[in-house]
């Protein structure tokens, strides 16, 4: 693996990566393509692409939490392999991370990762989003939510802003037209205690696509009434 464009890439947000934490995204590499030959973890498998679209892109997440104290805690909702949480982690090793995932056989795999690695603070949640954020463990617990390629703006945002504490953030990634999706989740932001506070353009090295952050500010508590059942966010948005 290409493991400079990894580090040069990850300059471009401000993450110096020593040999310490290239030595782990490489074990999370190997480990990732292992699994996966078992498991359906990931659809990239060439290993400039795990760079470019998990590790690279992941590590973007982090220009939107430069302002923030290095200790926050982040919850990754729908967290899959492990994409933005881990790869986050390993450059921020400060982060205190929770990765929230409904399927048993991907939080083994998180769990095993973790294990490897050694990483502190870290731990992983079976759970769908809905239930978690009803649950007094982790509603409204949270510094930041990040999640990546979860579902729609207004689906997402009752999935993440119940877990984020007043004053707190919500960092989706997205691609192209995110202002058309962020005037979409208008209502259910207002309504869920949330508030667009910036979008901001990201470049990731090797990838031609258009990358996106939108931040969303938790401006006060979220109604008792949500989330609501699981399925149904997704199924009749706000």
């Amino acid at each position: 693996m290409d493991w400079d464009l990894l580090q040069n890439g990850a300059r471009q947000y401000h993450l110096q990566l020593s040999a310490g934490q290239l030595a782990a995204f490489e074990t999370y590499a190997r480990e990732l393509l292992d699994w996966n030959q078992r498991l359906n973890l990931t659809r990239i498998t060439e290993p400039q692409e795990i760079i470019t679209k998990h590790f690279l892109d992941s590590l973007s997440v982090a220009l939107a939490l430069a302002d923030l104290p290095a200790n926050l805690s982040l919850i990754d909702v729908g967290a899959g392999a492990g994409f933005p949480g881990l790869p986050l982690k390993i450059a921020l090793p400060h982060l205190r991370l929770t990765l929230l995932e409904a399927t048993g056989k991907k939080t083994k795999f998180l769990e095993h990762v973790i294990e490897q690695l050694h990483l502190p603070d870290t731990r992983v949640v079976t759970a769908r989003a809905e239930e978690a954020g009803r649950n007094p463990a982790h509603r409204q617990r949270y510094d930041v939510a990040v999640a990546r390629a979860v579902a729609a703006l207004p689906v997402l945002a009752e999935y993440t802003l119940p877990l984020v504490k007043p004053g707190g953030r919500v960092i989706a990634q997205k691609g192209q037209s995110p202002t058309e999706e962020a005037q979409a989740a208008a209502n259910a932001l207002g309504i869920l205690g949330g508030r667009l506070e910036r979008i901001q353009p990201v470049a990731v090295a090797g990838l031609d696509e258009q990358r996106h952050l939108l931040v969303i500010q938790k401006t006060k508590a979220t109604p008792p009434q949500y989330p609501r059942r699981p399925g149904l966010p997704a199924k009749k948005p706000i």
